[in-house]
């Protein structure tokens, strides 16, 4: 490793691993009684996806997993995180288990388990049943008991194998890229709707680890994970320290308060007061949401900086959860990835001393996803070189060492993605994967990354 790319030391039982989700990569999404999600109505909506793709075939994993699991027991990460596909285990979502996709998570898990990698089961990564959406979805408090129920199939299934749980991955994205902005599945732009999809989705967690927890008979562990993002205002303007306060609110604490704090949200009823009452809320729902948590899962991509704009409609009957008077705002000196976001490790550790600092006593904390597309491209070898994603993850756990070494409590961290995927709205346009996926014959070829992560991985474990 040269010297822009070596790694700090880290403890020896930081855990290490990859990442990936379900629709994302699995494919075959009318095999073995799968029913249809909101990512399968979503993507084949003319004009909701890049180029018009959709996770019909994705990477194939469905079929091809073993192959997968060979790459992870090849690149030597202890663990991998996976999303089970809810309308797999119920097509309708309610109902006895289909047993055959709870057959395919098992045949996973086995094989992990043989190659020597723990798995971790996120239960939720935005594959909603489409028959529940038609009933209301997350706006309506039965989703959450829905939910709940099917946590409870899958754990009953599995938690003989799999010690790790997570109930939901980036509920922000859920409720508010695809119910307040629409620019993920089901693709709506609402108010009170909004907020009560990520009231609901917060209550659906709690009474998921609750059922699994009765249910529970060994080493389970059981977590949520926040995307959450290092706001800053894009000036020393007092209009755009409140512009950072409202974006703060909608990126980070409608969940972390409640989830970490046992609070409602201080400002959340001057921001929204005009589209929402809040009459989702029960009495007892703060308590219900802070269920005690084994570990807490943190993603983390970029900083966000705010600007003081007006971008809210006048009338709040056709206002957004998103319309906050906030333009989102990048340094121009920053550099950027594929995805347009800029590259600053330093929101990370920033991001975690603020968690440690605000909410005290946290669970372990683990970063469950980080990682970063660009244009990556065979060359005339074969083989595909991606520099800058290399000093992307390095700069990134430099950052996180930082952060450890003043305390905050972190005990693993998970590279996104192991492949190349269907990269929502963006379709296959974005590339995050440590293996590269050709997508005209699904094959797959290792990066330069992957053989960095592999050799990073070794030289911390002292081999």
């Amino acid at each position: 490793m040269s010297s822009e790319t070596d790694v700090q030391k880290f403890p020896d039982d930081f855990e290490w691993g990859v990442s990936t989700a379900a629709y994302q990569i699995e494919g075959a999404v009318h095999e073995d009684g799968r029913g249809r999600s909101i990512w399968d109505v979503f993507s084949h909506a003319p004009g909701n996806v890049a180029r018009g793709d959709n996770g019909d075939v994705a990477c194939d994993h469905y079929h091809r997993f073993p192959e997968d699991v060979a790459l992870l027991r090849d690149l030597g990460v202890g663990s991998y995180r996976f999303s089970v596909a809810w309308p797999r285990i119920q097509p309708e979502g309610r109902g006895p288990a289909e047993h055959r996709g709870l057959d395919f998570y098992g045949r996973l898990v086995d094989e992990l388990l043989d190659a020597g990698v723990e798995p971790w089961l996120t239960l939720y990564h935005w594959d909603l049943p489409q028959a529940l959406e038609e009933r209301g979805g997350w706006r309506n408090r039965d989703t959450a008991r829905r939910f709940a129920d099917y946590a409870a199939l899958v754990h009953d299934a599995l938690g003989d194998r799999v010690t790790r749980w997570t109930t939901l991955n980036e509920p922000f994205c859920s409720a508010f890229l695809g119910m307040a902005i629409g620019e993920h599945a089901p693709g709506v732009r609402e108010g009170h709707g909004a907020l009560a999809a990520a009231h609901h989705l917060m209550v659906g967690h709690g009474l998921a680890v609750q059922a699994m927890r009765a249910q529970r008979r060994g080493e389970e562990r059981f977590g949520i994970t926040l995307n959450l993002s290092d706001v800053r205002p894009a000036s020393a303007d007092p209009a755009d320290r409140s512009a950072a306060e409202r974006l703060d609110l909608l990126h980070n604490r409608v969940f972390t308060d409640p989830i970490l704090g046992g609070v409602w949200p201080a400002s959340e009823r001057e921001v929204w007061s005009e589209i929402s009452d809040f009459g989702f809320r029960r009495a007892d729902d703060l308590a219900l949401i802070r269920q005690p948590l084994d570990f807490l899962g943190v993603n983390f991509y970029c900083p966000a900086w705010a600007k003081s704009a007006p971008t809210a409609d006048p009338d709040p009957a056709h206002r957004s959860a998103a319309e906050i008077d906030v333009e989102y705002v990048v340094p121009p000196e920053l550099p950027r990835t594929a995805m347009g976001w800029p590259v600053e490790p330093e929101g990370m550790s920033g991001l975690l001393r603020r968690l440690d600092e605000e909410y005290g006593e946290l669970p372990p904390i683990y970063i469950t996803e980080n990682g970063a597309a660009y244009r990556d491209e065979i060359d005339a070898t074969g083989a595909v070189s991606d520099p800058e994603r290399i000093a992307f993850i390095a700069a990134h756990l430099t950052a996180l060492r930082t952060a450890m070494a003043k305390g905050v409590d972190v005990r693993g961290y998970f590279c996104w993605s192991l492949l190349d995927n269907f990269e929502w709205a963006y379709g296959y346009a974005k590339r995050f994967g440590l293996v590269y996926v050709d997508y005209e014959d699904l094959r797959r070829i290792p990066k330069a990354s992957y053989y960095w992560y592999r050799d990073m991985m070794r030289a911390q474990r002292g081999g």
